[in-house]
């Protein structure tokens, strides 16, 4: 049996001009058993000076885990090839936190409403992210999400 791989945050340093204190990077194969190990690994490294209020340590966990998971079954279709990147930029006061994966981009106008359509899952994770971020965009291949969220 093939042992899971070992994730790897790498931490930046930071951009004084730019308000970064630091930059967390974190690549994942498109392996959905890894959605929740990389949720928690970023959270933790996301508040290592200190800690969050209880809230927000959820907020930020939960989009990180909503985005990972659409990246590695709609993006990349959960082909294990393929990987999903997740990078998370620290400022004083809020966390800029991008998804990125390997896929041919979506449009997210066209995602459906959950609520008109109980029995399909499609959009359930994209309507948690944006109740839950501050601040949701997307590139305009629709591959990137970015989503904002205070870090204390």
């Amino acid at each position: 049996m093939a042992s899971a791989p070992m994730l790897v945050v790498e931490r930046l340093p930071g951009r004084p001009g730019e308000d970064v204190e630091a930059t967390l990077l974190l690549r994942l194969p498109s392996d959905i058993a890894l959605v929740d190990p990389a949720a928690d690994l970023m959270v933790r490294h996301c508040f290592l000076e200190r800690p969050p209020e209880r809230r927000t340590a959820f907020r930020v966990r939960v989009v990180v885990a909503e985005a990972v998971t659409n990246a590695i079954e709609c993006g990349n279709g959960c082909d294990p090839r393929k990987a999903v990147a997740i990078r998370a930029e620290l400022h004083r006061d809020r966390i800029r936190i991008s998804v990125s994966d390997e896929g041919p981009g979506f449009d997210p106008g066209r995602v459906p409403d959950p609520r008109d359509r109980v029995e399909s899952p499609c959009g359930r994770g994209l309507f948690i992210i944006h109740h839950l971020a501050d601040q949701v965009e997307f590139n305009e291949k629709g591959n990137t999400i970015w989503m904002t969220l205070p870090r204390w």
